[in-house]
């Protein structure tokens, strides 16, 4: 695991979030001024390819972002305890998917040797914005494809055990913050359980209305020391 370090004077740059779609944009600007919000596209691939843009387009106006967050709607696991409009702040950044099918089970890309597979946001950040926001930490899965079965969310369930959401982006993200030595964190608010595809079940406008009140509860006075 990969533990992205950032340091109080860092994090007094502006603040990016990356979204994958335009109604999370939206919500998100709507109680969060303080922050420059983009919407990257859904998945890891897009979500890394277009934080990494504005990344290096801001350090080259000269004007660097101290923080990433990775935002947005996501599932929730039930086995966790999560329910549909919670909130979760990651405390880890897992790539679930990313890897090789083996005669042993799934290997992650870690396991293999090609990279990492998860990324550790600062704790100190996590606390603060889990406290300010009335949310949850745990780990949060970044998968390519949402799950839509029983049986899958049991298979992510065994790998991860205290796995709280799922979502598409969030490991995307978290690579460019790292390579461009950014801080990142994850905050995602839950529309649907994670297992059976049952879209009469989803509550995405109450999500969005969530995402948009955690944003106002989490000014840069609550990140910021």
């Amino acid at each position: 695991m990969v533990r992205v370090r950032g340091t109080a004077e860092r994090l007094r740059h502006r603040v990016l979030v990356a979204v994958a779609v335009a109604a999370e944009r939206e919500a998100v600007e709507r109680t969060a001024p303080w922050a420059d919000v983009t919407a990257v596209g859904v998945g890891p691939g897009a979500a890394g390819a277009g934080t990494a843009t504005a990344l290096v387009t801001a350090a080259y106006e000269g004007r660097p972002y101290g923080l990433v967050v990775s935002a947005g709607i996501g599932g929730g696991f039930a086995a966790g305890g999560v329910e549909v409009g919670d909130t979760v702040i990651a405390d880890r950044i897992v790539a679930a998917d990313l890897g090789a099918q083996t005669p042993a089970g799934f290997a992650s890309v870690a396991e293999l040797g090609f990279g990492t597979a998860a990324y550790q946001p600062p704790p100190d950040l996590v606390q603060a914005a889990a406290e300010a926001a009335g949310a949850r930490s745990g780990p949060v899965l970044t998968v390519s494809t949402t799950t839509g079965t029983r049986e899958h969310a049991a298979l992510l369930l065994e790998r991860h055990p205290d796995a709280l959401a799922e979502a598409m982006e969030g490991f995307g993200v978290a690579e460019a913050a790292a390579a461009h030595g950014v801080p990142v964190m994850e905050i995602r608010t839950v529309s649907n359980a994670v297992g059976p595809r049952d879209r009469a079940a989803w509550r995405i406008p109450e999500a969005l209305a969530a995402l948009s009140t955690v944003f106002g509860k989490l000014s840069p006075a609550a990140l910021l020391p």
